[in-house]
């Protein structure tokens, strides 16, 4: 795949540093936090974005769940399998060169026990190339996280909203106001005991996100968490505005909906009336 885009930014290459060689890597994710440097994760399903983001400068490409909701139209991420995700890891894999991959187990795919979650986790690894997996929950996954990491596999973790828990948290609202926070508090600390590298925290109060950014020596990743996070992360559709209803925490960074449609229309009507394809798209 040729290399069309221009040069990543200072900004968004920080975490490569100038030095830096090869993948990212949970120690380079260690590092940053150290440092104290910011960086920005996308999620990715296919090779063509992820080559964009990569050469882009983004550090750590997240294939999510999310993909049964931006591409396969469900109205969760509950209904995608392993076997789903597993090519399209592959393909950001492959359309990569810099960036970590972390692939999300999905839903059903490491609940029941360890010993299903060692081998779904392993298949990303074997199969598609990922170089971490993500899971949702605290301390009720710690034997499946701790396991993991047991075995060699990098886990980042996920709490607050957690999208796969949408039907026992009555919808997608905001999680660890008042005591909860506390609860939230527990149990990022126990993934980290546990050996995860970063953890996800989705809509929570900025405030809370603060603090639990301040009380781990991993970083954590907010989306709809505020600006003390020391990561931030986003949908692609939703950053690039394919999202005609984001979330509020979503900041659009393009219109892109508005630019396909326009192409769009203009390619039906220059079908339409023959002036497309003009002769200089024919072969002689």
């Amino acid at each position: 795949m040729s290399a069309t885009s221009s040069a990543p930014s200072a900004e968004a290459t920080a975490l490569y540093g100038s030095r830096k060689k090869g993948r990212i890597t949970v120690r380079d994710i260690a590092d940053a936090k150290r440092r104290g440097e910011k960086w920005a994760m996308l999620t990715s399903y296919d090779a063509m974005t992820a080559h964009l983001f990569d050469e882009a400068g983004i550090p750590v490409l997240l294939v999510g769940d999310s993909a049964s909701m931006v591409v396969h139209g469900h109205e969760s991420t509950l209904p995608i399998t392993i076997d789903e995700l597993i090519p399209m890891t592959s393909a950001v894999v492959r359309g990569t060169r810099r960036a970590m991959v972390v692939a999300d187990l999905s839903f059903g795919s490491y609940q029941t026990g360890v010993e299903e979650a060692l081998r779904n986790a392993a298949r990303f690894l074997k199969e598609s190339g990922a170089h971490a997996v993500k899971l949702e929950g605290g301390r009720r996954v710690i034997r499946q996280a701790t396991a993991l990491v047991e075995a060699g596999i990098p886990v980042m973790g996920h709490l607050g909203l957690t999208p796969q828990s949408v039907n026992t948290m009555g919808g997608y609202r905001v999680q660890g106001r008042g005591d909860a926070g506390a609860e939230l508090l527990v149990d990022a600390k126990a993934l980290e005991a546990a050996g995860a590298f970063a953890v996800v925290l989705e809509c929570v109060p900025a405030e809370l996100a603060e603090r639990v950014t301040a009380s781990l020596s991993i970083p954590t990743i907010g989306i709809g968490a505020g600006a003390g996070c020391d990561a931030q992360v986003l949908v692609w559709q939703d950053m690039a505005g394919l999202n005609e209803t984001p979330a509020k925490f979503v900041k659009k960074y393009a219109d892109l909906a508005s630019v396909l449609a326009t192409a769009t229309r203009e390619f039906a009507r220059d079908v339409a009336s023959g002036a497309f394809p003009a002769p200089e798209h024919a072969y002689r």
